[in-house]
């Protein structure tokens, strides 16, 4: 027996078909969109998002720098049971590229004296700030954000697509009742 060779399964919405109805075209419709809109969207998106990431990154690599700094106190000592190595925070005094003096606290190595010299980071002001991440850190952080966003926003036009496409099947299945119910007692008759 030869195999039936028709229309692809996959179009079978739009094929010319006397029991296609209406809502059959309207639903191929919203899940072509609702695709359509969540992979190309959620591409997008997660592409813009990666790129605003790096480039704000990136900024901050460029405006960060470090400065000099002499600690003003001396860190605490790592106390008994606690592992070699451990840090502390401790206040720092360093000079703003405006020359004026400023303070802070910064993470240490516990028991380093008072005065010894350290390298703080700091923004354009002369304020602290946290080291900037590495151009690999700092990708990888964009990628992992940009998957975050384009997959958050992928997700509403596929839930946009799944609650129409579930409107109109409890709206077939309401008219199917409807008719069944016109129709079902008419069965019982008997003809003659």
């Amino acid at each position: 027996m030869a195999a039936f060779r028709g229309p692809k399964v996959w179009l079978w919405r739009w094929r010319r078909n006397p029991l296609r109805r209406r809502s059959d075209v309207l639903e191929a419709w919203i899940i072509l969109a609702a695709w359509g809109f969540t992979l190309l969207g959620g591409a997008a998106t997660g592409l813009v998002t990666v790129r605003a990431v790096e480039d704000a990154l990136a900024r901050e690599r460029a405006e960060s720098h470090t400065v000099p700094a002499r600690l003003i106190e001396d860190a605490p000592n790592a106390g008994a049971g606690e592992p070699a190595g451990r840090v502390v925070w401790t206040r720092v005094h360093w000079t703003a590229p405006d020359g004026t003096s400023r303070s802070g606290q910064v993470r240490v190595s516990a028991g380093t004296s008072a005065d010894t010299p350290v390298l703080v980071w700091t923004d354009p002001d002369g304020r602290l700030a946290t080291r900037p991440p590495t151009v690999a850190v700092a990708r990888l952080r964009a990628c992992l954000i940009g998957v975050f966003v384009g997959g958050g926003l992928a997700a509403v036009p596929f839930a946009a697509g799944r609650s129409l496409r579930g409107r109109l099947e409890r709206r077939r299945v309401d008219r199917w009742d409807e008719e069944w119910e016109r129709i079902g007692p008419l069965w019982g008759r008997m003809t003659s």
